[in-house]
């Protein structure tokens, strides 16, 4: 269960998000809860089958879910064809964003020659550099660094302690959560004689609109070019996305899964948790990797795809590796029988 909002009608609820009411309009919904463990007042959701088992003893004051479970729930329902979707609303609008009063917090250092909206809330402790633009709307968490030439688009938020190096671009309706760090150096370094020189970084971060950045989550600055995220992009926490990527448009990474350097993604992709690309590859519109897949070479037709061996026991694994090192003698072996089987008849 999560903390309680000042509630709306079930019927509103309904308009809202477009659901067909199965129930008492006037129900006044308070907070959200699973259907294991709603509370009456509260509002749950199915949409995966696996929680079924739990409808017909759910305590919760409504349930939103398929037309198909309608019959057998117990309690008034939102009908919906995206149960999950229509959760969401739901709780968007049970639980909108806290509002703020605009201003300066007087522990914040701010530089004279940065523009700041005066529908803007800088936090405590916060730093604002040289030249730098921040829109209407726009909510500075505590502990915030934004370096010298950087823009905030209107109503962007940067929860707390979000570092955005210097040139770093977001677009509007951004959420960057806590410890995220946006245009640090790229891993760029030239060898010279067994000692490595740093290659200088002098591209930006270019972030579109309605992006989402976990926590510590890091994106490094182009080496030239820039890195780029279109509008609509989703990124989980801990996410690594190194020098000049390109993600598309509404495509979504899971945690702890990264991009090396120069490497393009298309527009409504998604990424599983722990998945790694390579550098310089080109990914097309609407690929899809399950979590821990290694991706080495471009992709570029859509599908979903998959490419990494799941855990088994350690003395098992052992045995496939040695075979895996006798694939080529045995592939050798098998084109000798097969060209001698040919030659004897």
């Amino acid at each position: 269960m999560v903390s309680r909002s000042s509630g709306s009608s079930l019927g509103d609820l309904a308009d809202a998000v477009g659901a067909k009411l199965l129930g008492d309009p006037k129900t006044t919904i308070t907070g959200v809860g699973t259907l294991q463990g709603a509370k009456p007042g509260e509002i749950s959701f199915l949409s995966n089958p696996a929680y079924r088992r739990y409808l017909s003893t759910t305590q919760a004051s409504a349930v939103i879910l398929y037309e198909k479970d309608a019959a057998d729930c117990p309690v008034s329902a939102l009908v919906s064809d995206n149960p999950y979707l229509a959760y969401a609303k739901v709780a968007e609008k049970l639980f909108p964003h806290e509002t703020f009063t605009p201003g300066v917090d007087v522990t914040a250092v701010v530089a004279g020659s940065s523009s700041i909206d005066s529908g803007a809330w800088i936090g405590p402790c916060s730093v604002i550099g040289e030249g730098v633009r921040i829109e209407s709307g726009v909510y500075i968490g505590p502990g915030c660094v934004v370096e010298d030439n950087c823009r905030i688009g209107a109503d962007t938020r940067l929860v707390a302690n979000v570092t955005l190096c210097h040139d770093t671009r977001l677009g509007e309706r951004c959420l960057i959560h806590p410890g995220a760090v946006l245009g640090a150096d790229g891993f760029g370094l030239a060898n010279d004689e067994g000692h490595w020189l740093k290659v200088p970084q002098l591209g930006r971060v270019w972030v579109g609109d309605d992006v989402e950045i976990g926590a510590n989550t890091t994106i490094d600055r182009g080496a030239l070019e820039d890195t780029i995220l279109h509008d609509g992009v989703k990124l989980d926490n801990l996410i690594q996305i190194a020098h000049n990527v390109e993600i598309g448009r509404s495509t979504a990474m899971a945690g702890c899964s990264a991009v090396a350097g120069s490497t393009k993604i298309g527009s409504h992709c998604t990424i599983g948790g722990q998945t790694g690309l390579v550098g310089h590859l080109t990914i097309g519109d609407n690929v899809h990797f399950s979590a821990a897949t290694l991706v080495t070479r471009s992709f570029r037709e859509a599908g979903y795809y998959s490419g990494n061996l799941p855990a088994m026991e350690n003395g098992a694994w052992k045995r496939v590796v040695a075979r895996l090192r006798n694939l080529e003698s045995m592939a050798k072996q098998m084109k000798f029988l097969k060209k001698k089987h040919l030659d004897d008849l």
